[in-house]
């Protein structure tokens, strides 16, 4: 069992009537994404091609400060305002398409680069599976 699933066992609003599995996977893709997305645009960096990659470690940047903000308001399962859930869902799902599509464009140089946009694509589906599930 995850800390997440863990966490939201033990708080006493559970899921909140949210899908729990979708709720678990989401919050845990925006963990791995916002982490794979700082560790990219600090890999970018030390590329020698770095001014090549300037709009790379932006989207890297915004992806994982979108991701963290959308795992810690998932997170918090005390009277969450769903218009708000929702919206952020697909903020978050929308970093994550533009993050993964600048992300593939290196991946044949730059290793960091795959890794990054295959997190960014299961996070873009998490926030798509729980957005559904929202309803």
């Amino acid at each position: 069992m995850s800390t997440v699933e863990e966490m939201l066992d033990a708080h006493p609003a559970g899921a909140g009537g949210l899908d729990r599995a979708a709720l678990v996977a989401c919050v845990e893709a925006c963990w791995t994404c916002a982490q794979a997305c700082t560790a990219c645009a600090d890999a970018c960096l030390a590329e020698k091609s770095v001014a090549d990659l300037r709009h790379c470690v932006r989207t890297d940047l915004d992806c994982a400060d979108v991701c963290a903000a959308t795992g810690r308001v998932l997170s918090r399962r005390t009277a969450p305002d769903t218009d708000l859930l929702r919206a952020l869902l697909r903020a978050c799902a929308a970093a994550c398409r533009a993050c993964a599509a600048e992300c593939e464009s290196h991946a044949g140089m730059h290793e960091h680069c795959r890794v990054c946009a295959a997190a960014c694509r299961a996070c873009e589906r998490a926030c798509e599976d729980l957005l559904t599930a929202l309803g």
